[in-house]
């Protein structure tokens, strides 16, 4: 993801550790909340999410973390979509990509693997009608791949180097000396 800036060019955005876990919040918000008010999943939806699992544990025996993180995240973004709700899609496939940026830089294959192992029992849930139970799952699952990813960060032995060498932002009228 970047950033735009008016007059200052592009910027890489590297969401902190407040923000990923403002936006895993939101993110448990809208998927607990969407399968909250749907009756049944259409068989369809439980096709294309099947076959997206299928996907994810291709990525994950590969060697690209990228194709992986992305994968695990669209998830989501394609269960919401998949129930047919296009604006929820859009919200979430924002919230989505701040995550993935954090789970590409500090979730570990073993991590990975469990994430796709949980998205395989939700859509098996699902499969067999039972929304609440989704939805709790979800909710869960949400959780462990957030505490996963805060506990790796909180372990990363260069963390206060990594945030000592950040830049500041820049004030208006400022300028960094060259």
């Amino acid at each position: 993801m970047v950033q735009v800036s008016s007059r200052r060019g592009w910027f890489v955005v590297e969401p902190s550790i407040e923000e990923a876990r403002e936006a895993f919040q939101a993110r448990s918000a809208i998927e607990m909340g969407i399968l909250r008010t749907v009756s049944a999943m259409p068989p369809d939806a439980l096709t294309a999410l099947k076959d997206h699992i299928v996907q994810e544990r291709a990525a994950i025996a590969g060697d690209d973390v990228g194709a992986r993180s992305y994968l695990l995240g669209d998830f989501h973004v394609c269960l919401v979509e998949a129930l047919g709700n296009r604006i929820l899609a859009d919200i979430l496939r924002d919230l989505t990509a701040r995550t993935v940026l954090i789970s590409a830089l500090y979730q570990s294959t073993h991590d990975a693997t469990a994430s796709c192992d949980e998205h395989q029992e939700i859509v098996d849930v699902l499969a067999a009608g039972d929304l609440e139970r989704a939805a709790a799952l979800m909710a869960a699952h949400i959780g462990h791949v957030e505490a996963g990813l805060s506990k790796r960060i909180d372990n990363d032995p260069l963390l206060d180097l990594r945030q000592a060498l950040k830049l500041a932002p820049m004030s208006a009228g400022s300028t960094r000396p060259a």
